[in-house]
C-alpha cells in the first residue's frame, strides 16, 4: 500500500497544496497530476460522476505524485467505502455538522475493531496482490477531511475537532456564508476572517490541520502564513475558465 505522504506532512504541520477535479476527465486528472500538487480531490458531490468514472480517474492518477482523494456526495458509509475500495487514500466529506457524524465518518474509514468498514477493497489491495499489507496499514494511512460549511458545524466545532481520526477541517466558504446569512460574493470580509481565525485556533488546540481554497498566489501566501496546511489552489474548471476568459479578453482588446 502506498504511504499517504500528505497525512504524514500534515501530522508534522507541513503545508500541502492540492486542487479539486470537477470536470470528470481522466486526461485532465493526469495533466493536473504532473503539475506538482501534493494531493488531488476527485469531485463527486457536485457533478454526475458514477463509480466506474471515479475509478477511471483514480487509475489516471496511479503512479503520479499527488495523493488521490475523493469528495464523496455525502457521509453515507456506502460512498466512503466505495471511494476507498477503488483506491482513494482518503475522503473529503461535505456538510459535517456534529461530532457524532464525524465519529461515524472516521469509523467508516477503519476496519474493525477500530471502525465499521467492510472488507473488500479490490483495486485498493491491487486485486489481492497487496491484501496483507493493505489490511495491516489502511487504518493508519487514510486521510479524513471534513468540510465545515454550516452554522451548526461552527457551534460544534471543538467537539468535531476533538474526534480521533479527523485529520483536516476544510472551510467551505460559499455554503458557510449562506448558512450564516452572508453574501459569499462579497468575500473576503472581516466577519469571515474571524471565523478563519477561530478555526485555526481550534486546529492548533486539537492538532487538526485547517484547509481552505485559494484563487491566486496572494491568497495562498496569506493562508499559509496564517497557518493553513491543507491548501487548495482553484479547481480544474476554474483554471480552464480563467485561461479562456483571459484569451477572449485579450482578443477583444
Amino acid at each position: 500500500m502506498r504511504t499517504n505522504e500528505v497525512r504524514q506532512k500534515l501530522q508534522a504541520q507541513t503545508p500541502t497544496l492540492g486542487s479539486f477535479l470537477g470536470l470528470g476527465s481522466p486526461a485532465v486528472a493526469e495533466l493536473m497530476a504532473y503539475a506538482g500538487f501534493d494531493w488531488l480531490v476527485i469531485e463527486t458531490e457536485h457533478n454526475g460522476l458514477d463509480s466506474a468514472e471515479i475509478q477511471q480517474m483514480l487509475m489516471a492518477l496511479n503512479g503520479t505524485k499527488p495523493v488521490p482523494l475523493v469528495r464523496v456526495p455525502s457521509a453515507n458509509p456506502v460512498f466512503i467505502q466505495r471511494a476507498l475500495d477503488m483506491g482513494a487514500l482518503g475522503v473529503v466529506v461535505p456538510l459535517v455538522k456534529t461530532a457524532a457524524e464525524a465519529k461515524a465518518i472516521v469509523a467508516a474509514t477503519r476496519y474493525p475493531p477500530h471502525g465499521t468498514r467492510s472488507f473488500g477493497p479490490l483495486r485498493a489491495e491491487h486485486y489481492t496482490f497487496d491484501r496483507q499489507e493493505y489490511l495491516a496499514r489502511a487504518n493508519d494511512n487514510l486521510l479524513v477531511v471534513l468540510i465545515i460549511e454550516t452554522a451548526e458545524a461552527l457551534e460544534n466545532l471543538e467537539e468535531i475537532a476533538a474526534v480521533k481520526g479527523v485529520d483536516v477541517l476544510f472551510v467551505g466558504p460559499f455554503d458557510l456564508c449562506l448558512s450564516l446569512g452572508w453574501d459569499p460574493l462579497q468575500l473576503p470580509f472581516p466577519a469571515f476572517e474571524e471565523v478563519i481565525e477561530r478555526l485555526l485556533a481550534v486546529g492548533r488546540k486539537y492538532q487538526v490541520a485547517i484547509g481552505m481554497g485559494c484563487g491566486n498566489g496572494a491568497e495562498l501566501h496569506q493562508r499559509r502564513g496564517q497557518g493553513c496546511t491543507f491548501l487548495s489552489y482553484a479547481t480544474d474548471y476554474i483554471l480552464l475558465a480563467d485561461a479562456a476568459r483571459a484569451g477572449v479578453a485579450a482578443f477583444n482588446r
